[in-house]
């Protein structure tokens, strides 16, 4: 592969930690040429990230010339750290003290309490910055790692007082060498905004999740898509929550507090559903979710757009889902969004599809046309 010439970070790259987001760093920046290390702690995880070719094994090399001369021979420009967070701050004063010419990134998911360690190893900070790319699967290990894992996601560079220029330019370059968008902002705001659009959230799907356990199966068979996506991401490693929940504690139940109260209203609210005031309570509680849902950014930034859906009936057949979204951009009509759902007990499915007002009614009078079943 030849070197993209737009890109800043010109290598060689250590990243330290062969999961998913350590081995999806190696396969962006290999494919673009950047001559690239991968190192773990369990030789197999690390062997499969190198055989998928998210870079060369650092442990190969070290059994060929030992680990002084293997230090010597990669000589990196960047270390990238995408060890858990328990063992970031150990990680990276290792990779600072190994490699005294690299700057060094760390990828964990939370910010401050690795920054707080790496202080009091009297570290020099000036090469070390915090990171955190905004992306992910519910699958983990290098064998879900995906070189465009990051594309179009935001980065989070966390500056500090003692970073130097150079070694924000690489971590920058970094993020964007591997199409993600920057953001900036310091560990303490970094750690306050992930406990509220992704940590809290996992918990608050954990626990609903959790109610389901002595669930008859015949009444989860009537599950729709609203217990689906609320659950989706209860689905993620224990081990991994552990220790990102235990990591960020403080910020996260800082939030909790805020649902409690809500909860405690609702709560209070429902065991006297017929008092005054008690239908406006639960109008105002919903009217404040729906605030809230509008401040998500749309898919394009900025402030979110109100789409309008159609769902389409479409045969639970190969092929039948790939044939509809062909005929919807024949008809001229983008696609902002789309979601699916099976129908229990039917060989059907349902395809819900958000497009432009103006554009749905002529869709569903043109999809009707060509024998497409719409449930209005």
């Amino acid at each position: 592969m030849h070197r993209n010439s737009a890109a800043t970070v010109s290598g060689p790259v250590l990243v330290i930690g062969s999961g998913l987001l350590g081995a999806s760093v190696g396969l962006g920046l290999s494919v673009q040429g950047v001559e690239t290390w991968v190192s773990d702690i369990s030789p197999t995880t690390e062997a499969v990230a190198a055989d998928i070719g998210a870079g060369r094994s650092l442990a190969r090399l070290v059994e060929q010339v030992g680990p002084e001369s293997a230090r010597a021979d990669i000589d990196p420009q960047l270390v990238v750290v995408a060890t858990p967070p328990d063992v970031a701050a150990q990680t990276v004063a290792q990779a600072l003290e190994d490699y005294p010419q690299a700057a060094v990134v760390d990828i964990a998911s939370v910010k401050e309490p690795v920054l707080l360690a790496l202080r009091e190893t009297g570290a020099d900070l000036s090469r070390y910055i915090g990171t955190h790319p905004m992306s992910g699967r519910e699958k983990s290990g290098p064998v879900a790692a995906r070189g465009e894992l990051f594309m179009s996601r935001p980065w989070v560079i966390c500056e500090h007082d003692d970073v130097a220029p150079e070694t924000v330019r690489l971590a920058r370059g970094l993020a964007t060498d591997l199409g993600a968008n920057v953001a900036t902002m310091d560990v303490q705001e970094h750690d306050a905004t992930v406990a509220l659009i992704s940590h809290v959230p996992q918990v608050m799907s954990s626990l609903l999740a959790s109610r389901l356990r002595e669930t008859p199966l015949e009444s989860l068979s009537l599950a729709g898509q609203g217990l689906r996506d609320t659950t989706r991401i209860a689905a993620s490693d224990p081990g991994l929550w552990v220790q990102i929940l235990s990591a960020n504690a403080r910020p996260v139940v800082e939030t909790l507090y805020g649902v409690r109260e809500d909860l405690n209203r609702l709560i209070a609210t429902l065991e006297r559903p017929t008092a005054d005031g008690a239908r406006l309570d639960i109008a105002e509680l919903m009217t404040e979710g729906n605030d809230g849902v509008a401040r998500i950014p749309g898919k394009h930034g900025g402030a979110p757009k109100a789409f309008s859906a159609l769902t389409v009936l479409v045969d639970d057949t190969p092929g039948q889902i790939a044939r509809l979204l062909v005929e919807v951009g024949e008809i001229g009509v983008n696609v902002e969004d789309m979601r699916m759902e099976h129908s229990q007990g039917q060989p059907v499915g349902m395809v819900e599809i958000s497009v432009v007002p103006t554009a749905r009614d002529g869709l569903v009078h043109e999809l009707t046309e060509r024998g497409w079943k719409i449930a209005e």
